[in-house]
């Protein structure tokens, strides 16, 4: 069931959003050669809960951690370890903040030091891919009018997208309806909702360098691209007002 947010709910989701963007930046400002991923993760902790709020992430379905970290080939959901940061890494960094009942999630992709050529076009075509999706986050439009520019965007570019993972409504709980791909899926009854004010998701283009085909590690958790090629992730949580989307994971 898709749910539409009243003023005070969305006042709630903004305030839940601004402090998941905050630790996101604080995290991409950390992300330098020679810092572990375990210390980004405490550090995005203690921003989160410093601020009266819980890290979405720990302990949801098991995950061990408070933020996922995902570097170089892998898409999503990577478990911050031991494992450290060289010149030239892309690290992925997916946050959620829950406050007062609701949440606000949201991801970046940062280059540790000199990043390769093909490293920095990646980054930069994941995060127009969510703005070209934007222009059609409007009521009235459908679910895969965002889906089509998402792809469009990413293929253009000669880069693929994960289709087994995809964007979804988030409030009161992490993942909620509707469904949000990021390309366009064959016609399935009741897939493709129109867009309605007052409607929250998340928008979460995740976009490999080569092809989109996907593999689970060993751990269970962290997603990486089949063929080792480097993945890009960005998110925003979404509201849909009569003007057209307003981004909510927001620093104030």
């Amino acid at each position: 069931m898709i749910k539409l947010r009243t003023p005070r709910e969305i006042e709630l989701m903004r305030q839940a959003g601004a402090i998941a963007a905050a630790a996101r930046g604080l995290a991409g400002k950390m992300a330098v050669a020679g810092i572990s991923t375990r210390e980004l993760d405490r550090a995005v902790h203690d921003f989160i809960v410093g601020r009266g709020a819980i890290p979405t992430f720990l302990g949801y379905n098991g995950f061990p951690k408070s933020v996922c970290i995902s570097v170089n080939d892998e898409v999503i959901h990577g478990i911050p370890g031991t494992r450290r940061l060289c010149d030239g890494d892309l690290v992925s960094i997916d946050v959620g903040a829950t406050k007062d009942g609701f949440v606000g999630d949201c991801a970046d992709t940062f280059i540790v030091g000199e990043g390769s050529v093909e490293a920095c076009r990646l980054v930069e075509v994941t995060r127009q891919c969510f703005f070209e999706a934007m222009k059609h986050a409007l009521p009235g439009k459908r679910v895969s009018d965002i889906s089509r520019a998402v792809q469009e965007c990413a293929e253009n570019s000669g880069f693929s997208v994960v289709r087994d993972f995809v964007g979804h409504g988030v409030g009161e709980r992490l993942h909620e309806d509707p469904e949000i791909p990021n390309y366009v899926q064959a016609p399935r009854r009741g897939a493709d909702p129109r867009l309605i004010e007052g409607m929250t998701i998340a928008v979460e283009p995740m976009i490999n360098a080569g092809r989109y085909g996907i593999r689970v590690m060993p751990d269970g958790w962290t997603i990486a691209t089949r063929d080792g090629s480097l993945s890009a992730h960005y998110e925003n949580t979404v509201l849909i007002t009569r003007d057209g989307a307003r981004i909510l994971t927001q620093t104030e």
